[in-house]
């Protein structure tokens, strides 16, 4: 029986970004099915009762939540397509740990570059480009994370590049000047279809930003 592949998401989730890049690296088909936040579908309900959250990967009518897992379930599966994760057990514990320093510190900083004003703005700005800082200096003189292709780490970060032009204007400040690098490698990281094809235009991702911040009233 051929694998049935449906992925529970929506547009401008980076987390969301990461699944649809990890399928494309393993050239898998899947049913694409867009959510409204604001109005969760019965399958989603279903398929993730507990967090009620995407991304949600259904494989053969059973749900995979959360995007890190999810993109290790999808490598794991399909290991010999393109494997994200490296063979040495030391060398895939540090992708992971950098990995889950990106889900605790990108997002949630980045977010109070838009929605937070004077003192604690300037801590946000301050504390994002440390972060940016660090990851750039793990990534030190390699082409990607991976070394001398994509891997977990890359396919865990690169989908905030769409989201970097929002952060950069509401920041005001240039990750290019501050971090060359990073910006480098991810201007390589799209050179790739799976990745290009998965990212959504950043000023896209900005008006989306700018629709947030008026919903939840936040005036700059």
């Amino acid at each position: 029986m051929a694998d049935k592949l449906v992925l529970l998401d929506t547009w401008p989730s980076p987390f969301g970004m990461r699944v649809r890049i990890a399928l494309k690296e393993k050239g898998l088909h899947y049913d694409y099915k867009e959510e409204n936040l604001r109005e969760k579908s019965p399958l989603l309900l279903k398929m993730n009762p507990l967090h009620k959250k995407i991304p949600v990967l259904i494989h053969n009518e059973k749900p995979i939540s959360e995007s890190l897992l999810i993109v290790q379930y999808i490598d794991e599966v399909w290991k010999y397509k393109s494997p994200l994760l490296p063979n040495d057990p030391y060398e895939r514990a540090s992708e992971r740990f950098w990995a889950d320093y990106v889900d605790k510190k990108v997002f949630e900083i980045g977010r109070k570059l838009w929605v937070t004003k004077g003192e604690e703005h300037e801590k946000a700005k301050n504390d994002f480009i440390d972060c940016l800082m660090v990851l750039e200096g793990e990534l030190g003189d390699k082409i990607y994370y991976g070394g001398d292709k994509m891997g977990f780490l890359d396919v865990a970060f690169v989908p905030y590049y769409s989201w970097f032009y929002s952060y950069e204007t509401c920041g005001k400040f240039s990750v290019e000047e501050i971090c060359p690098k990073l910006m480098e490698w991810a201007k390589k990281c799209m050179e790739k279809d799976s990745v290009s094809e998965s990212l959504p235009e950043s000023q896209k991702i900005y008006q989306f930003v700018l629709k947030l911040k008026q919903r939840y009233g936040i005036v700059d």
